[in-house]
């Protein structure tokens, strides 16, 4: 074997460690985090939503560079099997983030369009918020980071473990499960961009589970990275350089604004 594929091959091992050493770390954490988002600044504001079986911790990375290039960029607690790693119905969490967005928007704290980046089941919840429930009269992006729009297989295993009675969501992530299936069919609103980031590396989420469907949607865009594992999304630099890309381009072609203490109908 030759001795720089031998390198090649222990860099590439290495770096998946780390990425999934860092999510695993951040995830035992916990949910509590240092609030320091400032709703005052004037940056475009970003709500992050996480995965499955993780907690908002994960995005510490991801966070510490929105905020450094001026990203109003915020989190929500999702709660979920110990009031804590994310299991629950994605419609209920739909309803939780849509409250705690109509909450921000009449308290004055967010006063123009903001941009949803979720994580794995994140983007599901995500793309029901805006779909299902009036979203887009708060949110004008949509960008989702290695999420089973088709579903993923591992899903599947649930159906054999006692995760199919205690996390519903892994049944909703099931490829051609009913959810998933209303969910695609349903339109994007007017005036939503919807961006899927996937990779052919991500073991999780295997391609083609990753891609929305384009052509039903002709308003979405699927972007292919290389050499991105499913961790990697929360903490890869060139994950992050796309989801900036893709943020900056929206904020540039369409800066909508709302009345401070605005709140939709």
């Amino acid at each position: 074997m030759p001795i720089d594929y031998l390198k090649r091959t222990l860099r590439k091992v290495r770096v998946q460690t780390d990425a999934i050493f860092h999510v695993l770390k951040s995830t035992v954490g916990g949910n509590a985090i240092e609030k320091v988002t400032d709703f005052k600044q004037r940056g475009r504001p970003v709500l992050l939503l996480y995965g499955w079986g993780m907690t908002r911790r994960v995005f510490h990375v991801l966070e510490r560079r929105l905020r450094r290039d001026g990203f109003v960029v915020f989190s929500l607690n999702l709660g979920g099997f110990f009031a804590t790693y994310n299991t629950r119905k994605i419609e209920e969490l739909g309803k939780l983030v849509s409250l705690k967005i109509e909450k921000l928007y009449r308290k004055g704290k967010l006063t123009q369009k903001l941009a949803i980046v979720g994580h794995s089941k994140g983007g599901l919840i995500g793309q029901y918020y805006v779909k299902f429930l009036k979203g887009a009269e708060y949110v004008d992006t949509v960008i989702s980071l290695a999420t089973p729009h088709q579903g993923t297989p591992w899903a599947n295993l649930a159906t054999y473990t006692p995760l199919f009675i205690l996390t519903p969501s892994l049944r909703q992530m099931r490829p051609g499960s009913p959810f998933l299936k209303k969910l695609n069919e349903a339109p994007w609103p007017k005036g939503i961009r919807a961006v899927s980031l996937f990779s052919r590396e991500d073991v999780l989420c295997p391609y083609p589970s990753g891609l929305l469907d384009k052509k039903r949607h002709p308003h979405v865009e699927n972007i292919e990275l290389k050499r991105a594992s499913h961790a990697d999304f929360l903490i890869k630099k060139s994950v992050y350089q796309a989801i900036q890309r893709n943020l900056k381009g929206v904020s540039k072609l369409k800066k909508s604004k709302m009345k401070p203490g605005a709140m939709a109908s």
